[in-house]
């Protein structure tokens, strides 16, 4: 069984009148990449901040490394690292200067460490140019790499891959791969793309209003992302009544454009292709497809 490393039980932040988490309770294996989602404002950044020791919760118990008391949790910290928000940088200090100002603050006796955690961000080359003028993407990697001096067993990432193109996207996931598989590091990644995050993850914490809305494996959310048939006629109104009616189907969602899904009736698409014919309907698209980790995402915040 693997072990627990992150456990949260009804966890509630407060600020002023405003609830930014309620009642928030799950738990975080070891050697597990997850993917924290939800909207802006939904509470994923106080989560990340409270696990971090940069906020404390209203109410309710955080335990990491079996930690739960204030001494044990600034010991738990020192296993793990934090990029919360934007990266810590010197805007007039090159990238080696910055990450040779926090491994003095950090205690890190190792100076070779510097080039190792560079070359790993592929930021070598960055030479004497100051963080000024880097670019966005070039400023999270730098944050990666201040994350990584520590040699951490534990990341907390809020948006890591902002500001990245497409090519650095790949390599920074190829790189989170490398240092969980190899390194054994645990990893929780806060992300809009959640493309990336469905490449990626072991599993899924989906976070709205300060609630938590559903906590996921990956095979868990393959089964709950399940097939559909998207459906668009010349009257889809008369569509889904025909559909509910007269071929058993339970549910019709109607989306914004107006056109159909079906989550049933794979084995008698024919038959209700006929049926609408026979009724006057004629389908303009008929297409089998899979509910994706955005649309699930979509769902649940439209539910919420």
């Amino acid at each position: 069984m693997s072990e627990i490393i992150v456990d949260v039980k009804n966890l509630t932040k407060q600020y002023g009148k405003q609830m930014a988490l309620d009642g928030v309770s799950f738990q975080i294996k070891k050697g597990s990449i997850v993917g924290l989602i939800g909207p802006n404002g939904a509470g994923k950044t106080t989560i990340m901040k409270i696990m971090g020791g940069l906020a404390f919760p209203t109410s309710g118990e955080l335990s990491m490394y079996g930690a739960s008391d204030e001494k044990g949790l600034d010991h738990a910290r020192t296993r793990m690292s934090f990029m919360i928000e934007t990266p810590y940088e010197k805007d007039k200090m090159t990238a080696y200067e910055n990450l040779e100002k926090q491994r003095l603050q950090k205690g890190i006796p190792d100076k070779k460490r510097i080039e190792e955690v560079l070359e790993i961000v592929n930021l070598t080359d960055t030479g004497k140019k100051i963080v000024k003028n880097f670019s966005l993407g070039m400023r999270q990697r730098l944050g990666l790499a201040n994350a990584l001096m520590g040699k951490p067993e534990f990341m907390v990432l809020d948006e890591p891959i902002n500001g990245l193109d497409p090519e650095g996207i790949v390599e920074i996931r190829e790189l989170f791969r490398k240092l969980n598989k190899e390194e054994d590091i645990t990893m929780v990644i806060s992300s809009h793309i959640l493309s990336e995050l469905s490449l990626l993850c072991t599993d899924y914490i989906f976070i709205n209003h300060g609630q938590i809305k559903g906590v996921f494996t990956a095979d868990e959310l393959k089964a709950a992302c399940s097939e559909y048939y998207h459906i668009d006629t010349d009257n889809n109104e008369k569509a889904s009544a025909i559909l509910t009616g007269n071929c058993g189907i339970d549910k019709v969602e109607v989306l914004e454009d107006g056109s159909l899904r079906i989550y049933q009736g794979f084995d008698d698409i024919r038959n209700i292709s006929k049926t609408l014919y026979e009724n006057g309907i004629i389908p303009i698209e008929l297409s089998k497809n899979e509910v994706n980790l955005e649309d699930y995402y979509m769902k649940m915040v439209q539910s919420s």
